[in-house]
């Protein structure tokens, strides 16, 4: 799992969600971490809109799809 690339990363949970879709309508696999785990540990994700202990949920793809998959999300930040 370590030759994984972060290509998206935010506390924003709905532009995590839109990211994701468009990964998944394009049928790039990845592997989203801390998604899960925001409200699990200290007092939840604050007004940063994430956990300051586990940091922001990020997107990570393969090495090969990486370029791909920053294409899509840049769309959606547009």
């Amino acid at each position: 799992m370590s030759d994984l690339v972060t290509v998206f990363q935010s506390g924003d949970v709905a532009l995590l969600a839109l990211a994701k879709a468009a990964l998944d309508g394009e049928g790039i696999r990845y592997i989203a971490d801390g998604d899960q785990v925001q409200d699990l540990f200290g007092v939840g994700r604050l007004a940063s809109g994430y956990n300051l202990v586990t940091g922001p949920p990020r997107i990570r793809v393969t090495p090969e799809d990486a370029d791909r998959a920053r294409e899509l999300i840049a769309e959606l930040e547009e």
